[in-house]
């Protein structure tokens, strides 16, 4: 069994390194941290979707930044698109693959931010909610996994994490949502970092 354990951290860290040796990577991951510091700068508010364990990540990050994450600040504005009532009742009436893209009509304003979470980037569902986030002039950034699917190009900012499984997939993507909230946090609540960090 150990020798499991091991393989499966292992790959945990290769895929770690990729992402810390690849500059174009870490360039995306400072952009978009950057265009979700502008998006609270300007007032404006962030809507979030992902399905099963990416709509565990959506509703995660959404509550690190309406809660608390490492210090006490202000909160700020949001969204993870998983009301379950939402979801069953566009599911009955429309089809699931109207669920977010029904709560980005109903929610996203033009300025606001849609971060789109799919391991497959072939989800039907986070598609709807990238067209419908463009059509009302929203900014559109996708967490991909594999190699981006058909959402692949489709969205302003993007990371693919060209990992095979979707499990090793979702790891990166929640260490880089903790990312972007930390460095949202160190720019616009900079009293709660020390300056030697």
């Amino acid at each position: 069994m150990k020798k499991f354990i091991v393989s499966s951290l292992m790959e945990s860290a290769r895929q770690l390194a990729l992402l810390i040796h690849e500059e174009e990577q870490l360039v995306r991951v400072e952009e978009i941290a950057g265009r979700i510091i502008s998006i609270f700068k300007q007032g404006s508010k962030i809507l979030i979707c992902g399905n099963g364990g990416s709509s565990t990540d959506a509703m995660h990050f959404a509550e690190e930044f309406t809660g608390r994450f490492r210090q006490d600040r202000s909160p700020l504005p949001v969204i993870a698109l998983t009301d379950p009532s939402h979801i069953t009742c566009v599911a009955n009436d429309y089809g699931f693959t109207q669920v977010f893209s029904r709560a980005v009509e109903a929610y996203g304003q033009a300025g606001d931010l849609l971060i789109a979470i799919s391991t497959s980037g072939n989800s039907e569902n986070i598609i709807n909610a990238v067209n419908s986030a463009r059509d009302k002039g929203m900014g559109t950034i996708t967490l991909l996994g594999k190699d981006g699917g058909k959402l692949r190009g489709k969205a302003d900012l993007e990371i693919i994490i060209p990992a095979e499984t979707t499990d090793r997939i979702q790891e990166m993507h929640g260490t880089l949502l903790h990312i972007f909230i930390e460095l949202t946090e160190r720019v616009l609540f900079p009293e709660n970092y020390p300056a030697s960090e």
